[in-house]
């Protein structure tokens, strides 16, 4: 692959994305679609937008990356809060300035919002600190379950869509309904892509992805990842609202203060990483606009150009 020249993309203006839970193998297999289309990646993973946020988030790293332009990786401090409608404007360039280059612009992550908000028509809503602020106190003294009910009731829609135990997802959706006045459910994204996209989604069996998650979880902890956190928390990672929090991050955190032994944090990671894998199949299972493909075939690459060929076909 490396060295030969790219493939001609006659559908100009085509976006390619892939998407699918952790430890499918997205990151490589977008690097390995960019070199033969003469491409270039937009990360749309939350967590690798931090800087340092490397071993526990499974970033490439620059030798892994095969000389492939990047985007939207280490551009927030571990002390910013992440935001969707700021990870919209500034990856809708990027994949705007790609095409203006002549470029294959290649999404790739499990964070679905974000892929939503990188490639579907969505309106972001408008936030108030002082009204998110007091459905944060509400979650802090009444609990995830009061705010889950509270939602269920004014929105049962959005309910239905959010995890139970998302008490950011939750009290976002009833800060959005308290300032609009309208349902949370109306914000959410269509599945109607702002350009022609191909999607790409790479799947496993569970006993297979609960396999990887275990090996991956062990192996951030050997290769470093305490050494990692140590250092970002010299960087004010306790105090990033949305970094700390990271699965993998908060489990060396409570491993570093002594609340666990590492193999506890390793056991505490995999087991929320394997729930994380179930919600993320749950976001981008439904959707009819994804081509599966499974992420141990032999074949795989071989796959994903058929997919791309085959939508230029059809255009």
């Amino acid at each position: 692959m490396t060295g030969s020249p790219p493939e001609s993309t006659p559908a100009a203006g085509r976006v390619l994305a892939i998407v699918g839970p952790t430890a499918t193998g997205k990151s490589d297999l977008a690097v390995a679609l960019a070199e033969k289309l003469g491409g270039e990646i937009v990360n749309a993973d939350a967590m690798q937008l931090y800087r340092g946020m490397d071993i526990g988030t499974a970033k490439l790293s620059v030798a892994q990356r095969h000389g492939i332009p990047h985007h939207q990786l280490d551009v927030l401090d571990v002390t910013a809060e992440a935001s969707v409608a700021a990870y919209q404007q500034a990856s809708r360039g990027d994949i705007a300035a790609i095409l203006a280059r002549g470029g294959v612009p290649i999404l790739v992550g499990g964070s679905g919002l974000y892929v939503r908000a990188a490639l579907d028509h969505l309106d972001i809503p408008p936030t108030d600190p002082a009204v998110r602020a007091r459905w944060e106190e509400r979650l802090t003294s009444e609990g995830v379950e009061a705010l889950y009910a509270v939602l269920g009731q004014r929105d049962p829609v959005a309910a239905a869509r959010i995890e139970p135990r998302n008490g950011r997802r939750i009290v976002r959706a009833l800060e959005v309904i308290e300032l609009t006045g309208a349902p949370f459910s109306a914000t959410l994204p269509t599945r109607q892509t702002v350009r022609p996209t191909t999607v790409i989604g790479l799947t496993l069996d569970r006993p297979a992805l609960d396999a990887r998650i275990n090996a991956r979880s062990a192996a951030m902890f050997a290769h470093g990842l305490l050494d990692e956190v140590t250092f970002l928390l010299t960087q004010g990672l306790a105090d990033g609202r949305t970094a700390r929090t990271a699965i993998g991050y908060a489990q060396a955190i409570a491993c570093l203060r002594g609340d666990l032994t590492e193999a506890q944090a390793v056991a505490d990671t995999a087991t929320l990483t394997r729930k994380f894998a179930r919600r993320q199949q749950s976001w981008f299972g439904p959707d009819p606009r994804i081509s599966w493909v499974p992420a141990d075939a032999p074949d795989l690459l071989d796959r994903a150009m058929a997919i791309w060929r085959a939508a230029h076909q059809g255009e």
